[in-house]
């Protein structure tokens, strides 16, 4: 009898245990199905809008693929109006990210607070300003900080090889650089030149880099500068040439940009977002997206140089505070 009991009372007891697992797996996929419902529902949409430096653009450009590939319900326009051109832009509150090859200028600070405008500045890379010419150029392999001043300072004479040495061929050259709105423009002038906005105004100018690199690769003759990534997207059509800022000449490449061996020509590069469009839960995903696991492997993929892991860190921390 007592043997009876024991078997019925371990019985009721397996089967309770069977019965509360039961209940309990169909509870947690009642609230897993709650839960892919409600994230369903609130699955991100919207319009982000950035502007600014051809420079940071593929950066910014590989971001938003990535990006917009887990929130296809998100459009993310990026243009190339240029550093200074989406700085304008960005103080008047007409978009929400602005890429900046250079830091926020002073008189653009007042612009934005007078309009109202409050941002937050997040760095994401650093790039190695490039000098280039055409690969068919065999005798230059390297410039000083003072050719490269003679060469575009205001009302400078040089326009042939020789007038820079005088080994060189009696041959054109042909000058191809970002316009005034670039913030590659306002770097290079102010590194270079030594003041920042002075520069002969005969050359061929664009904000956007892509045709400062067909214009070298298709004139023999040419000399041109811009990011370091345009250099790496296109290295069969472009010849690099080294840089002597005082201390040897030196080619860009990650490690002399990350040392600063590569100077005067390496900076790092921002991003700019509005504290107003950061209320917004797309461009707080974005931001966060931007600064994310995945950056430092797109900066390489585009041919920049990450930040350090610190740095990233960094980065993130004066993100979190922000929210």
């Amino acid at each position: 009898m007592l043997r009876k009991k024991l078997f019925i009372f371990v019985a009721m007891f397996v089967a309770f245990g069977i019965l509360f697992v039961a209940v309990q797996g169909c509870a947690e996929k009642k609230e897993e199905k709650a839960e892919k419902e409600t994230k369903k529902e609130e699955k991100l949409s919207g319009t982000i809008k950035g502007d600014g430096s051809s420079t940071v653009f593929p950066i910014t450009e590989a971001v938003a693929e990535e990006f917009q590939k887990e929130n296809p319900d998100v459009r993310v326009t990026v243009g190339i109006s240029g550093t200074g051109g989406g700085f304008e832009k960005f103080t008047r509150g007409e978009i929400d990210v602005v890429d900046a090859s250079r830091p926020i200028k002073d008189e653009e600070k007042e612009l934005a607070a007078k309009n109202g405008v409050e941002y937050f500045e997040f760095k994401v890379a650093y790039d190695g300003l490039s000098v280039l010419v055409n690969p068919k150029n065999k005798f230059v392999k390297s410039l000083t900080v003072a050719e490269l001043k003679k060469i575009w300072e205001p009302e400078s004479k040089v326009s042939s090889w020789k007038n820079i040495r005088p080994e060189w061929p009696d041959e054109k050259i042909i000058l191809f650089g970002p316009g005034t709105d670039s913030g590659t423009f306002d770097y290079f002038t102010k590194e270079i030149v030594g003041k920042e906005g002075a520069s002969r105004s005969d050359y061929t100018a664009s904000e956007d880099d892509n045709i400062l690199v067909e214009g070298v690769a298709s004139e023999e003759g040419s000399l041109g500068y811009f990011g370091y990534a345009y250099y790496s997207a296109n290295k069969d059509k472009l010849k690099l040439v080294a840089i002597d800022g005082g201390k040897g000449s030196f080619l860009p490449s990650e490690k002399t940009i990350r040392s600063g061996e590569y100077f005067p020509l390496s900076r790092p590069l921002f991003i700019y977002v509005t504290k107003e469009a950061f209320k917004r839960t797309e461009v707080k995903e974005f931001v966060q997206f931007f600064l994310g696991e995945e950056l430092a492997s797109l900066v390489k993929q585009v041919g920049y140089v990450p930040l350090l892991e610190s740095e990233l860190k960094e980065e993130q921390g004066k993100l979190e505070k922000s929210q």
